[in-house]
């Protein structure tokens, strides 16, 4: 045989076989940064323009806090284009002075610093119609997706703002998010939408926090849940799916950061403790089963390098979360139907 086509078939057999021998990662770790405030009141005695470069400068000494922890995705607020002491028109006007110059910046950092970010604005769109709107944009600073707020205000509607239709979740190189916008959170309606999609990390750019109803959401779509809120006298706070806060902002630094795993799932304790508790004595630390308590059931993160959180409870037979849910919803009503009257 030719030296030279040996050396190639020698070559293509070394690649595969360094293929087939690498490890796949399975755990997929995300560093996500939440800032919680709002560009403070601006001089308007120096024009428009002047205040916009003032709104960028704020942003910029904001971001500035996260970003030597190089996340993978960072959540600004609702409205983050509009400096507090504006009235409406006031707002609006600035707005249209304003344009993309904000999206531009954001989009700079997002290509420099090789992130995500996600940030709240009120623009005016095609046919000089406003709405208030998440902004997704991607590691090299292109939209990625955005989200119309679907339940503005009755204020926000009387002013001009037009609510959103469509409820998506957008697909990032970590996994899929979902966008939602302050009063939204206390629409259950919009929240079971995003349950039948799955989204692995909810981000939520609000003016109000939503209390009791960020776990609500985080639970009921499975997901983790990224508040950042206006105001930082209101923790902007990350939970996990059960509901539970990881991280917050406080009353002295008005930014969190966290590393979250999104290879993980869910499953009752019913039929499942001999199952969890064998899964633990195989894989150690390589998993980590997260009882909060009181809900009854668990959280089961991989942080195995080849084998997957699906994977191990497939292995151990484990019954998932939303799976005995149905089942035991199927079974009683097949009970009712049974029964005598």
């Amino acid at each position: 045989m030719d030296l030279r086509k040996y050396m190639f078939y020698a070559l293509l057999v070394g690649l595969f076989l360094t293929w087939i021998t690498v490890p796949v990662r399975s755990a997929i770790y995300v560093r996500v940064a939440t800032i919680g405030n709002q560009p403070h009141a601006v001089d308007k005695t120096q024009g428009m323009q002047f205040m916009v470069n003032q709104v960028i400068q704020f942003w910029r000494s904001e971001l500035e806090q996260v970003l030597p922890d190089k996340p993978d995705l960072i959540v600004l607020p609702e409205s983050c284009e509009s400096p507090s002491g504006l009235s409406t028109e006031e707002q609006f006007a600035f707005i249209r002075i304003l344009k993309n110059q904000l999206i531009d910046f954001f989009a700079s950092v997002a290509r420099e610093h090789h992130c995500y970010i996600v940030f709240g604005a009120i623009r005016e769109g095609e046919n000089k119609v406003w709405r208030n709107s998440s902004i997704l944009l991607d590691r090299k600073g292109n939209m990625a997706g955005i989200y119309h707020k679907n339940y503005p205000t009755i204020d926000e509607i009387k002013s001009g703002i037009v609510p959103g239709k469509e409820a998506s979740v957008f697909e990032c190189d970590f996994g899929r998010v979902a966008c939602v916008v302050c009063f939204d959170l206390n629409f259950t309606e919009l929240c079971a939408k995003y349950i039948s999609q799955k989204p692995g990390i909810i981000l939520f750019s609000s003016n109000f926090h939503g209390g009791l109803m960020e776990s609500y959401w985080a639970y009921q779509c499975r997901s983790f849940f990224v508040g950042a809120l206006e105001s930082r006298y209101a923790p902007s706070e990350i939970l996990n799916p059960q509901g539970e806060v990881i991280a917050s902002s406080t009353n002295y630094f008005d930014f969190t950061v966290a590393t979250i795993n999104l290879d993980y799932c869910l499953a009752h304790l019913d039929y499942n403790w001999e199952k969890l508790q064998k899964l633990k004595e195989k894989y150690g630390n390589d998993v980590i089963i997260t009882d909060p308590g009181k809900m009854g059931s668990v959280l089961i993160t991989s942080r195995h390098a080849t084998i997957s959180a699906a994977d191990m409870v497939k292995e151990f037979g484990i019954e998932l979360l939303d799976h005995y849910l149905n089942r035991s919803q199927l079974f009683r009503n097949e009970q009712i139907k049974n029964s005598n009257p």
